[in-house]
Protein backbone atom coordinates (compact mmCIF):
# COMPACT_ATOMS: atom_id res chain seq x y z
CA UNK A 1 0.00 0.00 0.00
CA UNK A 2 1.21 3.54 -0.82
CA UNK A 3 1.72 5.93 1.93
CA UNK A 4 -0.65 8.84 2.17
CA UNK A 5 0.74 12.19 1.00
CA UNK A 6 -1.46 14.17 3.38
CA UNK A 7 0.52 16.31 5.79
CA UNK A 8 -0.42 17.02 9.32
CA UNK A 9 -1.27 20.66 9.97
CA UNK A 10 1.53 22.59 11.65
CA UNK A 11 0.89 23.66 15.19
CA UNK A 12 1.71 27.33 15.64
CA UNK A 13 3.01 28.06 19.09
CA UNK A 14 1.52 31.09 20.74
CA UNK A 15 4.13 33.61 21.88
CA UNK A 16 4.59 33.69 25.61
CA UNK A 17 2.85 36.42 27.51
CA UNK A 18 5.50 39.07 28.09
CA UNK A 19 3.43 40.43 30.94
CA UNK A 20 2.67 37.52 33.30
CA UNK A 21 -0.36 37.68 35.53
CA UNK A 22 1.83 38.27 38.57
CA UNK A 23 3.52 41.26 36.93
CA UNK A 24 0.17 42.73 35.87
CA UNK A 25 -1.11 42.42 39.42
CA UNK A 26 2.01 44.17 40.78
CA UNK A 27 1.69 47.01 38.28
CA UNK A 28 -1.99 47.43 39.17
CA UNK A 29 -1.22 47.54 42.89
CA UNK A 30 1.57 50.09 42.36
CA UNK A 31 -0.69 52.24 40.19
CA UNK A 32 -3.49 52.40 42.76
CA UNK A 33 -0.94 52.97 45.55
CA UNK A 34 0.44 55.99 43.69
CA UNK A 35 -3.06 57.33 43.06
CA UNK A 36 -3.96 56.88 46.73
CA UNK A 37 -0.74 58.64 47.80
CA UNK A 38 -1.47 61.50 45.41
CA UNK A 39 -5.04 61.95 46.72
CA UNK A 40 -3.83 61.78 50.31
CA UNK A 41 -1.14 64.39 49.61
CA UNK A 42 -3.70 66.67 47.97
CA UNK A 43 -5.99 66.38 50.95
CA UNK A 44 -3.15 66.82 53.44
CA UNK A 45 -1.77 69.98 51.85
CA UNK A 46 -5.31 71.28 51.27
CA UNK A 47 -4.36 72.74 47.91
CA UNK A 48 -7.10 74.00 45.63
CA UNK A 49 -5.52 73.11 42.29
CA UNK A 50 -8.62 74.03 40.31
CA UNK A 51 -8.60 77.51 41.78
CA UNK A 52 -4.88 77.93 41.17
CA UNK A 53 -5.15 76.82 37.54
CA UNK A 54 -8.16 79.06 36.96
CA UNK A 55 -6.40 82.11 38.38
CA UNK A 56 -3.08 81.42 36.62
CA UNK A 57 -3.89 82.96 33.18
CA UNK A 58 -5.07 86.25 34.67
CA UNK A 59 -2.06 86.42 36.99
CA UNK A 60 0.31 85.64 34.12
CA UNK A 61 -1.15 88.42 31.96
CA UNK A 62 -0.88 90.85 34.85
CA UNK A 63 2.76 89.96 35.58
CA UNK A 64 3.90 89.88 31.94
CA UNK A 65 2.23 93.23 31.34
CA UNK A 66 4.74 94.80 33.72
CA UNK A 67 7.69 93.42 31.73
CA UNK A 68 6.58 94.50 28.25
CA UNK A 69 7.68 96.24 26.16
CA UNK A 70 11.35 95.44 26.89
CA UNK A 71 13.70 98.40 27.13
CA UNK A 72 16.21 97.35 24.46
CA UNK A 73 18.16 100.58 24.90
CA UNK A 74 19.35 99.08 28.18
CA UNK A 75 21.47 96.58 26.22
CA UNK A 76 24.22 99.18 25.86
CA UNK A 77 24.71 99.02 29.64
CA UNK A 78 25.01 95.25 30.01
CA UNK A 79 27.27 94.02 27.18
CA UNK A 80 30.26 93.93 29.54
CA UNK A 81 28.37 91.89 32.12
CA UNK A 82 27.16 89.48 29.43
CA UNK A 83 30.75 89.05 28.25
CA UNK A 84 31.84 88.38 31.84
CA UNK A 85 29.18 85.69 32.15
CA UNK A 86 30.48 83.91 29.03
CA UNK A 87 34.06 84.27 30.27
CA UNK A 88 33.07 82.69 33.59
CA UNK A 89 31.67 79.69 31.72
CA UNK A 90 34.76 79.40 29.48
CA UNK A 91 37.25 79.56 32.38
CA UNK A 92 35.26 77.19 34.59
CA UNK A 93 34.70 74.66 31.80
CA UNK A 94 38.37 74.70 30.77
CA UNK A 95 39.67 74.17 34.30
CA UNK A 96 37.07 71.49 35.00
CA UNK A 97 37.96 69.65 31.76
CA UNK A 98 41.63 69.53 32.79
CA UNK A 99 40.92 68.32 36.34
CA UNK A 100 38.37 65.82 35.03
CA UNK A 101 40.98 63.78 33.12
CA UNK A 102 42.64 62.10 36.14
CA UNK A 103 39.35 61.84 38.02
CA UNK A 104 37.64 60.14 35.07
CA UNK A 105 40.52 57.67 34.73
CA UNK A 106 40.46 56.86 38.44
CA UNK A 107 36.68 56.35 38.40
CA UNK A 108 36.69 54.06 35.33
CA UNK A 109 36.42 50.40 36.35
CA UNK A 110 38.41 49.06 33.40
CA UNK A 111 41.35 51.43 33.97
CA UNK A 112 41.62 51.62 37.76
CA UNK A 113 42.00 48.04 38.96
CA UNK A 114 42.81 49.07 42.55
CA UNK A 115 39.30 48.89 43.98
CA UNK A 116 39.73 51.09 47.09
CA UNK A 117 40.97 53.95 44.91
CA UNK A 118 38.16 53.37 42.41
CA UNK A 119 35.42 53.44 45.05
CA UNK A 120 36.97 56.43 46.85
CA UNK A 121 36.99 58.45 43.62
CA UNK A 122 33.44 57.39 42.78
CA UNK A 123 32.24 58.41 46.25
CA UNK A 124 33.97 61.79 45.95
CA UNK A 125 32.33 62.49 42.57
CA UNK A 126 28.93 61.39 43.86
CA UNK A 127 29.36 63.85 46.71
CA UNK A 128 30.11 66.66 44.26
CA UNK A 129 26.97 65.90 42.25
CA UNK A 130 24.73 65.98 45.31
CA UNK A 131 25.56 69.64 46.05
CA UNK A 132 23.37 72.00 43.96
CA UNK A 133 25.16 74.73 42.03
CA UNK A 134 23.22 77.43 43.90
CA UNK A 135 24.42 76.06 47.24
CA UNK A 136 27.98 76.03 45.92
CA UNK A 137 27.63 79.66 44.84
CA UNK A 138 26.27 80.71 48.23
CA UNK A 139 29.14 78.90 49.99
CA UNK A 140 31.83 80.49 47.82
CA UNK A 141 30.21 83.93 48.01
CA UNK A 142 30.33 83.60 51.79
CA UNK A 143 34.03 82.63 51.62
CA UNK A 144 35.30 85.07 48.99
CA UNK A 145 32.62 87.75 48.81
CA UNK A 146 30.54 88.96 45.88
CA UNK A 147 32.30 88.77 42.51
CA UNK A 148 33.35 86.52 39.65
CA UNK A 149 35.66 84.22 41.63
CA UNK A 150 32.86 82.54 43.65
CA UNK A 151 30.91 81.95 40.44
CA UNK A 152 33.88 80.42 38.64
CA UNK A 153 34.70 78.13 41.59
CA UNK A 154 31.08 77.03 41.87
CA UNK A 155 30.94 76.24 38.16
CA UNK A 156 34.22 74.29 38.34
CA UNK A 157 32.94 72.05 41.13
CA UNK A 158 29.54 71.72 39.43
CA UNK A 159 31.15 70.80 36.09
CA UNK A 160 33.52 68.26 37.66
CA UNK A 161 30.65 66.17 38.97
CA UNK A 162 28.99 66.00 35.55
CA UNK A 163 32.06 65.66 33.33
CA UNK A 164 33.88 63.04 35.40
CA UNK A 165 30.83 60.79 35.51
CA UNK A 166 30.03 61.04 31.80
CA UNK A 167 33.63 60.64 30.66
CA UNK A 168 34.34 57.73 33.03
CA UNK A 169 31.30 55.92 31.65
CA UNK A 170 32.59 56.62 28.14
CA UNK A 171 35.98 55.16 29.07
CA UNK A 172 34.33 52.02 30.42
CA UNK A 173 32.77 51.32 26.99
CA UNK A 174 36.01 51.49 24.94
CA UNK A 175 37.57 48.50 23.20
CA UNK A 176 40.22 47.17 25.60
CA UNK A 177 41.99 44.99 23.02
CA UNK A 178 44.49 47.69 21.90
CA UNK A 179 45.27 48.58 25.51
CA UNK A 180 45.82 44.96 26.51
CA UNK A 181 48.02 44.36 23.46
CA UNK A 182 50.19 47.36 24.35
CA UNK A 183 50.47 46.21 27.95
CA UNK A 184 51.48 42.74 26.82
CA UNK A 185 54.20 44.23 24.62
CA UNK A 186 55.66 46.15 27.57
CA UNK A 187 54.00 49.55 27.20
CA UNK A 188 53.88 51.80 30.23
CA UNK A 189 50.68 53.14 31.80
CA UNK A 190 50.99 56.63 30.31
CA UNK A 191 51.88 55.21 26.89
CA UNK A 192 48.93 52.80 26.97
CA UNK A 193 46.48 55.55 27.92
CA UNK A 194 47.86 58.09 25.42
CA UNK A 195 48.12 55.73 22.46
CA UNK A 196 45.33 53.21 23.09
CA UNK A 197 42.69 55.11 25.07
CA UNK A 198 42.84 58.78 24.07
CA UNK A 199 42.07 58.25 20.34
CA UNK A 200 38.93 56.30 21.26
CA UNK A 201 37.67 58.79 23.86
CA UNK A 202 38.77 62.16 22.45
CA UNK A 203 35.71 62.86 20.21
CA UNK A 204 33.25 62.05 23.00
CA UNK A 205 35.38 64.00 25.49
CA UNK A 206 35.30 67.13 23.33
CA UNK A 207 31.58 66.75 22.73
CA UNK A 208 30.84 66.41 26.45
CA UNK A 209 33.00 69.44 27.31
CA UNK A 210 31.04 71.54 24.81
CA UNK A 211 27.78 70.24 26.29
CA UNK A 212 28.88 71.19 29.81
CA UNK A 213 29.93 74.61 28.52
CA UNK A 214 26.34 75.17 27.35
CA UNK A 215 25.09 74.20 30.80
CA UNK A 216 27.58 76.52 32.47
CA UNK A 217 26.45 79.52 30.41
CA UNK A 218 22.91 79.02 31.70
CA UNK A 219 24.05 78.20 35.24
CA UNK A 220 26.29 81.26 35.44
CA UNK A 221 23.24 83.47 34.96
CA UNK A 222 21.52 81.85 37.94
CA UNK A 223 24.69 81.94 40.04
CA UNK A 224 25.06 85.65 39.34
CA UNK A 225 21.58 86.12 40.74
CA UNK A 226 22.88 85.12 44.20
CA UNK A 227 25.91 87.40 44.01
CA UNK A 228 28.41 85.36 41.99
CA UNK A 229 28.92 88.08 39.35
CA UNK A 230 27.95 88.37 35.72
CA UNK A 231 24.68 89.25 34.02
CA UNK A 232 22.64 87.41 36.65
CA UNK A 233 23.70 89.92 39.28
CA UNK A 234 22.48 92.78 37.08
CA UNK A 235 19.19 90.97 36.50
CA UNK A 236 18.73 90.49 40.23
CA UNK A 237 19.36 94.18 40.89
CA UNK A 238 16.81 95.25 38.27
CA UNK A 239 14.13 92.94 39.65
CA UNK A 240 14.80 94.30 43.12
CA UNK A 241 13.94 97.83 41.98
CA UNK A 242 10.33 96.80 41.34
CA UNK A 243 7.98 97.22 38.40
CA UNK A 244 9.73 100.42 37.26
CA UNK A 245 12.80 98.41 36.20
CA UNK A 246 10.90 95.36 34.89
CA UNK A 247 11.29 96.44 31.20
CA UNK A 248 15.07 96.53 31.79
CA UNK A 249 14.90 93.06 33.31
CA UNK A 250 12.95 91.80 30.30
CA UNK A 251 15.60 93.22 27.97
CA UNK A 252 18.24 91.30 29.94
CA UNK A 253 16.20 88.09 29.67
CA UNK A 254 15.82 88.53 25.89
CA UNK A 255 19.57 89.10 25.51
CA UNK A 256 20.36 86.00 27.59
CA UNK A 257 17.93 83.98 25.47
CA UNK A 258 19.58 85.09 22.22
CA UNK A 259 23.11 84.45 23.50
CA UNK A 260 22.21 80.98 24.79
CA UNK A 261 20.58 80.07 21.46
CA UNK A 262 23.65 81.19 19.50
CA UNK A 263 26.04 79.29 21.77
CA UNK A 264 23.87 76.18 21.69
CA UNK A 265 23.70 76.29 17.88
CA UNK A 266 27.47 76.66 17.49
CA UNK A 267 28.14 73.96 20.08
CA UNK A 268 25.72 71.50 18.48
CA UNK A 269 27.37 72.01 15.07
CA UNK A 270 30.79 71.39 16.58
CA UNK A 271 29.57 68.22 18.31
CA UNK A 272 28.07 66.93 15.07
CA UNK A 273 31.40 67.48 13.32
CA UNK A 274 33.32 65.65 16.05
CA UNK A 275 31.18 62.54 16.46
Amino acid sequence: MSKSNTKKPLKIKQPPDIYPTKTKAQVTIIFFAIVAMYLYSMNWTQRDMVGDITDAPANMVSVLGKFFPPNYSYWSNIWDEMALTIQMAVIATTIAAIITVPLALLSARNITTFKPLYYATRTFLNLLRTIPDLVLAVIFVGLFGIGLLPGILALIVFSLGILAKLISETIETVDMSPLEAMRASGGGTIQVIWTGLVPQVLPQFTSLVLYVFEINVRASVVLGYVGAGGIGQVLQSQLRYGHIAFPNAMAIIVLIFIVVLVIEYISSKLREALI
